[in-house]
């Protein structure tokens, strides 16, 4: 994978469940979310998902597992797809599959996906014909982000070069 897009993400098990403060919770997402530019949260976001029910309440004021899986879902996808959206997608995972199973779905698409934009020129969009339409959604939304991510790589680079 090219250099400006080596980037990861912990799977859920991986995720401190000792529990986070807001502040502290928003500097370990974003130290995630850095490789990809421009994508970060702050704690005012975080505190505005939690209004919204995006995101369950802080217990003791401290974040655990579930909900930072859950913030690293809203800031990347937030990115090509309204809150309102997000929501509905979330709603639906909710009531399918276990927090733990749909976060690393997400977060093993979002890598294959951004390895496949940066490094395969012919990129096969649609999902697999078994997969259930929340899996189906999670792709589709992972692959309008890597390819956001690329078109603005891709801008910020050829743009360096014209200044240089």
């Amino acid at each position: 994978m090219a250099k400006e897009v080596q980037f990861s993400l912990p799977r859920y098990e991986e995720i401190p469940d000792i529990g986070l403060y807001l502040d502290q919770t928003a500097k370990y997402i974003n130290s995630y979310l850095e490789p990809l530019g421009d994508m970060n949260i702050t704690p005012s976001m975080i505190s505005n998902y939690v209004k919204h029910g995006l995101v369950e309440n802080p217990i003791k004021k401290q974040y655990g597992q579930e909900q930072i899986a859950y913030l690293f879902l809203i800031a990347i996808a937030k990115s090509v797809m309204s809150l309102e959206n997000i929501q509905v997608l979330i709603n639906m995972q909710r009531e399918r599959y276990a927090s733990a199973i749909a976060y690393n779905y997400f977060r093993d698409e979002l890598l294959t996906i951004l390895a496949e934009v940066f490094e395969v020129p012919n990129v096969t969009d649609a999902p697999s014909p078994e997969a259930s339409l929340e899996q189906k959604l999670c792709r589709n939304m992972v692959v309008a982000i890597a390819h956001k991510i690329y078109l603005d790589r891709s801008i910020r680079n050829f743009a360096a070069k014209e200044g240089s």
